[in-house]
C-alpha cells in the first residue's frame, strides 16, 4: 500500500518530513515553499488515492495563486504534530 492510499499514513509521512526539515534549520519560508511545490505537483501529476485527497485536488484546482499558497501552509500545520519524533 502506498503512503498516498491512507490518509493517515500520509499526515505522518509528511509529519515526519517536517520534522526532520526544521530539526536540520530549514525556515518556515522554505518549508511554505515547498509545501506549495509538492501541492502543484501532486495535483498535476498524482492521482488521487482517498476521499481527502481528492477534496485537496478540488480545492487547488479551482484556487488562486494565493489560495494554494494557504491550503499548503494549512496542510504544514496540518501535520506540524503528526508523524514519528
Amino acid at each position: 500500500m502506498s503512503v498516498l492510499e491512507n490518509w493517515d499514513q500520509w499526515k505522518n509521512f509528511l509529519g515526519d518530513r517536517l520534522n526532520r526539515a526544521e530539526n536540520e534549520g530549514v525556515d518556515q519560508g522554505t518549508i511554505s515553499n515547498l509545501a506549495y511545490e509538492i501541492g502543484d505537483y501532486l495535483a498535476k501529476q498524482v492521482d488521487p488515492k482517498n476521499e481527502q485527497e481528492r477534496v485537496l485536488a478540488d480545492l487547488w484546482s479551482v484556487a488562486s495563486d494565493d489560495e494554494k499558497h494557504a491550503i499548503a501552509n494549512i496542510m504544514v500545520k496540518l501535520v506540524e504534530n503528526n508523524g514519528t519524533r
